[in-house]
């Protein structure tokens, strides 16, 4: 074997989300958010298109990510639907993380390659993130949906053409709790074998 299998499985299973409110002041140092990012331009990409940017806000730029969020909520969520809380957790987690990286796919121009082939490469990149900052002690979460999607978005990030997409924001940090367990439907759940 190339590799300690055993290692790499057990890195799998340990990665788990971990949320802002749970990190520590420790923060986290650039070189290794540099490293974190380079795992996740290893990533498989068709047509070796590489279709992933990053955008990192650290120190007090986290505070710009949490302002854009707030004022996106503000102006698109219904008065029923609108909570005090949910605005104040935008700055509480950008106050809590010392690295917010904002996640976008840059599409190929000419299209050849399948626009869900390109987000798929993205999404491999994240995971590859994770598990490198998992493999540091490093806690990881990545934000999606609402602000993380829209076009506000797709400007903080300089991801201009029409095509190009903005898929979230992964906040990273070292934890200040156990690191949490997790478990897993069995394989035969989610598996079916066709053999001949």
């Amino acid at each position: 074997m190339r590799y300690n299998l055993s290692e790499i499985a057990d890195l799998i299973k340990d990665r788990r989300t971990i949320y802002p409110e749970q990190y520590s002041s420790r923060k986290v140092a650039r070189e290794i958010v540099e490293n974190i990012l380079r795992s996740a331009t290893w990533a498989p990409t068709h047509g070796k298109t590489e279709p992933w940017r990053f955008t990192v806000f650290m120190g007090n730029e986290t505070k710009r990510v949490a302002e854009a969020q707030q004022a996106y909520y503000r102006a698109n969520t219904p008065e029923d639907r609108f909570s005090e809380h949910k605005v104040n957790r935008y700055a509480t987690r950008a106050e809590a993380t010392s690295v917010i990286i904002g996640v976008g796919m840059k599409r190929q121009e000419s299209g050849k390659i399948p626009e869900i082939e390109e987000v798929m490469a993205v999404a491999c990149g994240v995971q590859n993130m994770m598990l490198h900052a998992a493999a540091y002690g490093v806690g990881s979460y990545w934000s999606s949906g609402g602000f993380a999607f829209s076009e506000d978005s797709k400007k903080m990030l300089g991801l201009d053409a029409p095509d190009d997409q903005a898929l979230g924001y992964i906040y990273l940090g070292y934890p200040a709790v156990d690191w949490p367990k997790s478990h897993r439907k069995p394989l035969e759940y989610v598996t079916n074998w066709k053999e001949s």
